[in-house]
């Protein structure tokens, strides 16, 4: 893959953005407390080498455009531990996203002979494709990111529709895509308890 192309765009997506029937998501926050960190960034890419970027600044979360493509039933919203994303989308947003795909659930089910299931980790051994992940620890509030803050955002989705493919391969092998399936079913309602209160908390245990 070529340098990738990256459009920043301020506070929503532009009208005439479209991404087809599969879009790779990932957001930056403040930290890792979605009731707390504020939701600075969100990454958007077809798989195409291209990524989108929208600051969110004013603190007010409108952003109808990138609302409609989130709740969109016919596109299908590819993320890497979706259960994070999932939940500060909906905590500021307010949207339920739907159908989703997680590489990191997948990596799980698929890859049981490793508990390296990091997207650093499955861009290097599923696809030959090494990443930084200097930037991981950054102000993503500041006013201006830097280029390389840019470059390192559009990096967490440049990658997952060629990871997810890998990986549909290897649930299909293992007889595990119906399982896949129903796990990523689930994730708003996974989302939904890490955001009133039982996050730490497995309801299914004895």
């Amino acid at each position: 893959m070529n340098a990738p192309e990256i459009h920043l765009h301020q506070d929503d997506l532009p009208d005439a953005v479209r991404f087809g029937d599969s879009v790779a998501i990932d957001t930056e926050t403040m930290g890792l407390n979605p009731l707390r960190d504020r939701l600075c960034l969100v990454q958007l890419s077809a798989g195409d080498g291209v990524c989108h970027l929208v600051q969110l600044r004013d603190g007010t979360f409108a952003a109808p455009n990138l609302k409609a493509l989130l709740t969109d039933p016919k596109v299908t919203k590819l993320f890497h531990f979706a259960r994070f994303d999932l939940a500060a989308l909906k905590h500021y947003l307010d949207v339920d996203c739907s159908p989703v795909y997680c590489t990191k659930i997948a990596s799980k089910l698929a890859r049981t002979f490793t508990d390296r299931h990091g997207l650093k980790d499955l861009c290097r051994e599923l696809i030959g494709k090494d990443m930084s992940k200097q930037q991981q620890s950054s102000d993503w509030g500041a006013e201006t990111l830097t280029p390389e803050q840019l470059k390192y955002a559009a990096s967490d989705v440049l990658y997952l529709h060629e990871i997810r493919r890998k990986l549909d391969e290897m649930l299909a092998r293992e007889g595990r895509s119906e399982l896949a399936k129903s796990c990523f079913e689930f994730l708003p309602t996974r989302s939904a308890l890490d955001l009133t209160g039982w996050s730490d908390v497995d309801i299914f245990a004895h």
